[in-house]
């Protein structure tokens, strides 16, 4: 793996297509090795929730030049299952101690 200046996060929302059963989902991501191949090599999941009524989410660490397997792994293992977002994310939680700090000092 990169070093951290060289990595980015994405978080990925996985919605269930509406008329599937768990049966029927679960059946589809065995049938497309989704457990075994997906995240691709060279990625890291950094976290994978359910929400309920809404999908699953997970962001995954990687570097830049692997963005084109997740996108080509989301669309062999996971179209006809979910619907997929994809959105570049970063960490904010230093940038809100940044801001806290600044605030706390008198700044906006």
């Amino acid at each position: 793996m990169s070093e951290p200046a060289n990595l980015m996060l994405l978080t990925v929302v996985l919605k269930h297509h509406p008329g599937l059963t768990l049966d029927d989902v679960q059946q589809r991501m065995k049938a497309a090795d989704w457990w075994e191949q997906f995240p691709p090599e060279g990625t890291r999941i950094v976290s994978w929730t359910v929400a309920m009524g809404l999908g699953q989410i997970l962001t995954l660490e990687l570097p830049p030049d692997k963005l084109p397997l997740v996108n080509v792994e989301l669309e062999r293992r996971a179209w006809g299952v979910f619907t997929t977002e994809c959105h570049p994310t970063y960490d904010f939680i230093p940038v809100r101690e940044r801001i806290r700090e600044r605030v706390r000092n008198g700044g906006q």
